[in-house]
């Protein structure tokens, strides 16, 4: 047995030290998400589509395990930064892909951004998901995947999941887009309501004046407004609930996949898309959008005013499907995978994965 001196030691442990220095938080996260199993995906990295690069990453611990496609929202809010933190058991049970859309984190950064504006709409972004998903299906072997969207994500994942129930075992909604101005509307009265109750001056004074929110005599104003109501939304619990504004920009500091430079183009990429998208989804009314011929579970955060939970529950109990289940998130907001995420998978492992079998 090898014995060590007491200045042997310190020295083992100061060369212990500086090494383990020498790693960023973000190198940490990088090794301790390596797949160590020998059937495991793990493929990162830019795919054309649509006539641009794409970047998408595809995780999972099994081959075997089905593909799930995760739709973010924003319009260009990608959730790849922090997917490493909320979404990493998901690839216990599903291969997982994360996907920057046009306008959105490393695609906006792969591409001249007046190339994407020339044709940055929701039509165009939808034909990007749809030769996606074609090349997932024939890449990895799969005739049909899980298809999961949130908050904007959802207007791509309905259009979808009506024009493709083939392409997928089910549709999984969570901050389900309804109604926008109705839903603007409900979120705008719920917070200035709060603040009134708190006898918050300030917030009062702010919200009043925006005052109408959303105008549909000009609604050029309702982005150039929307800051404000979403501060005070988030700070009245509308996003995170009880109130506040979460840990998603801590937490994505840390990324394995994202650098500093890069968090730096993904907010330039989000104030580029909401830019171009905001005006044309306050035209999108998915109230009608009910018919489908898959399954459709909705996780839905019962204080969400980001996306109306009210107006959700409503839709939902009009939806036609094989088969339909509301999960109602007791505890969250509209960012459900993070403010539950135990819950979330949970939820996906009992109601979703046994479609896939």
């Amino acid at each position: 047995m090898r014995t060590y001196s007491k200045r042997s030691l310190i020295a083992l442990v100061l060369t212990l030290t500086s090494v383990a220095n020498a790693q960023t938080p973000n190198d940490i996260f990088r090794g301790a998400r390596i797949a160590v199993t020998k059937d495991a995906v793990s493929d990162q990295g830019l795919v054309p589509i649509g006539g641009i690069p794409q970047w998408i990453s595809v995780r999972g611990r099994h081959q075997s395990a089905p593909l799930l496609l995760f739709l973010h929202g924003g319009p260009g809010f990608t959730v790849s930064p922090v997917s490493y933190y909320y979404m990493r058991d998901w690839e216990e049970h599903f291969t997982v892909v994360q996907w920057d859309q046009r306008g959105a984190g490393k695609t906006y950064q792969a591409s001249d951004p007046a190339q994407i504006k020339a044709n940055l709409n929701l039509e165009r972004m939808i034909e990007d998901a749809e030769e996606l998903i074609g090349y997932l299906r024939q890449k990895y072997h799969k005739d049909r995947i899980v298809l999961m969207a949130h908050s904007f994500g959802t207007v791509l994942g309905v259009k979808l999941a009506q024009r493709h129930p083939d392409w997928f075992f089910a549709y999984v909604g969570t901050g389900q887009f309804t109604d926008p101005l109705p839903s603007e509307a409900e979120g705008y009265a719920a917070t200035l309501a709060a603040a009134q109750a708190d006898k918050n001056e300030k917030a009062i004074a702010a919200l009043q004046g925006i005052a109408p929110f959303p105008d549909r005599e000009h609604p050029e104003r309702n982005l150039q407004n929307l800051g404000v109501e979403r501060f005070w939304l988030a700070t009245y619990g509308g996003y995170y609930w009880p109130g506040g504004f979460g840990h998603n920009a801590e937490i994505a500091a840390f990324s394995p996949d994202y650098s500093a430079a890069d968090l730096k183009v993904r907010d330039e990429a989000q104030m580029f898309s909401l830019g171009l998208l905001w005006e044309e989804l306050g035209h999108v009314n998915l109230m009608d959008a009910t018919r489908f011929k898959l399954p459709v579970f909705i996780f839905q955060g019962r204080h969400d005013r980001g996306t109306s939970a009210a107006l959700a529950e409503k839709w939902f109990a009009t939806v036609k499907a094989p088969t339909k289940k509301l999960v109602w998130f007791e505890d969250s907001a509209h960012m459900v995978y993070e403010e539950e995420p135990g819950k979330t998978l949970v939820s996906l492992v009992n109601n979703v994965l046994p479609l896939t079998k």
